[in-house]
């Protein structure tokens, strides 16, 4: 299976959107902040590892926590996987702190300040 068939998409997708169902309602551990979302899954073509991009909203020690969290949890995690998707293997699991939302929304405000210092200008002229 190549790495961008048709049929790894279905997987990604899929085990993006268990893994988003675990975390979300099933993880009772108090360091996983509420507002972490599973931003994007990478399954290797023969379904041994898994990267899980994620996202959380919130100050850094909030996302160091989540982290951690999750990586104490991967085995009851990869354990409810193997329960919810029937696949040949149940793939290791890595979680991969995802901060290009943020990186995204801080570029925004940059381009911001520049734009209104520009039209400042413009109106003094």
């Amino acid at each position: 299976m190549r790495k961008n068939s048709i049929k790894n998409t279905r997987i990604n997708g899929e085990v993006q959107k268990e893994l988003s169902n675990i975390i979300r309602n099933e993880i009772k551990d108090p360091r996983i902040h509420p507002m972490t979302s599973v931003v994007s899954v990478e399954v290797t073509p023969d379904l041994k590892y898994c990267k899980a991009y994620i996202s959380v909203l919130g100050d850094e020690q909030a996302q160091k926590d989540t982290v951690e969290g999750l990586k104490s949890a991967v085995p009851y995690i990869r354990r409810q996987l193997a329960h919810s998707v029937n696949l040949r293997n149940t793939p290791e699991i890595r979680f991969i702190l995802d901060q290009s939302i943020e990186y995204g929304v801080h570029m925004s405000h940059l381009i911001d300040e520049v734009t209104k210092d520009l039209g400042d200008e413009n109106e003094e002229d």
